[in-house]
């Protein structure tokens, strides 16, 4: 007999819901008003969706494109290209999302080792790079002549010098290890709370207490790169305010969306995979109810497995 194990959360979508969440998505055929597409799941493949979006109403640009490597996306998939040939692809979407950003926007690009020299070489002809974020992805398979490959990057880039960047949502909560105390025997720098010793840190470009969405976790879905909630939250918060909007054209499984829901923030996403757009829309559903982000809790981001829940 079949069936998932009893821990495993991973989110399916039933015949009755995907009738009912394919009534929620949309697909752009005219240029289309922003009141149109906001909050919206667009399913469509980007470069035919762009051409109908409004000008300069993006906040905040989020693209997690498909790695130069061989992948399987639901009914369609991504075929390893030559470096110069990939440029090429990127710098067709990139330079179309362009129009859709406000003088004041920021940008963020996923890649992984192979691709992350070609994104640098591709955003720098178009936005001023600010940083490389390193995130540990505390996941994948060992190599036996090779260094495990247990990280990705994301660029970091704006359209001007004028932008968003809220530092004080972003901080880090750390476990202190080694509580140094004031001559007179106060906490210096850190507090002490019931469940340990903790210190409130700036955030670096080096993360390393995300953790990739696994079966037993809620948030799992089975696309195969889904991004982590807290990663994406972490980026709204930093480079958004409450209200702006944050468009992701490779939605993917719909983690963009649902953590700018769960923020305050409005969101359009575009993805051509129909299942997923699915999941995004029952994600999205679920966010009505329960807003809470694997990680973040009490206004801070905790270290991994450190957080209450």
């Amino acid at each position: 007999m079949s069936g998932k194990a009893p821990r495993n959360r991973t989110m399916t979508i039933s015949a009755a819901e995907r009738t009912k969440y394919r009534q929620g998505i949309s697909v752009l055929i005219q240029k289309a008003k922003l009141a149109e597409i906001l909050d919206r799941t667009i399913h469509q493949d980007a470069l035919k969706a762009v051409q109908f979006l409004p000008p300069a109403f993006v906040d905040l640009l989020f693209i997690d494109p498909p790695y130069n490597r061989n992948q399987k996306f639901g009914d369609n998939g991504f075929s390893r290209r030559r470096v110069d040939e990939y440029e090429r692809w990127m710098e067709d979407w990139l330079s179309a999302f362009c129009r859709l950003l406000k003088p004041t926007a920021s940008i963020y690009v996923c890649s992984e080792w192979f691709t992350s020299t070609s994104v640098y070489k591709v955003i720098s002809k178009y936005f001023k790079v600010r940083n490389r974020i390193t995130w540990e992805r505390e996941k994948g398979r060992g190599a036996n002549s090779n260094w495990k490959n247990n990280c990705e990057d994301i660029w970091f880039a704006t359209v001007s010098d004028q932008y968003t960047f809220n530092l004080e949502p972003v901080k880090l909560k750390r476990r202190v290890l080694a509580p140094y105390t004031t001559q007179d025997g106060k906490p210096k720098d850190w507090r002490r709370e019931k469940g340990g010793d903790f210190r409130i840190t700036h955030p670096s470009n080096i993360w390393t207490d995300i953790t990739v969405p696994f079966w037993s976790m809620a948030e799992n879905t089975p696309h195969p790169t889904q991004k982590p909630e807290k990663l994406l939250a972490r980026v709204i918060l930093a480079s958004s305010n409450p209200g702006d909007v944050i468009l992701d054209p490779f939605l993917g499984s719909g983690t963009t969306s649902v953590v700018a829901k769960k923020l305050g923030r409005h969101y359009v996403g575009i993805e051509r995979e129909e299942e997923y757009c699915l999941l995004a829309e029952k994600r999205l559903a679920l966010a009505e109810e329960d807003r809470r982000i694997q990680g973040y809790e009490e206004g801070v981001f905790w270290e991994r497995n450190v957080g209450r829940k």
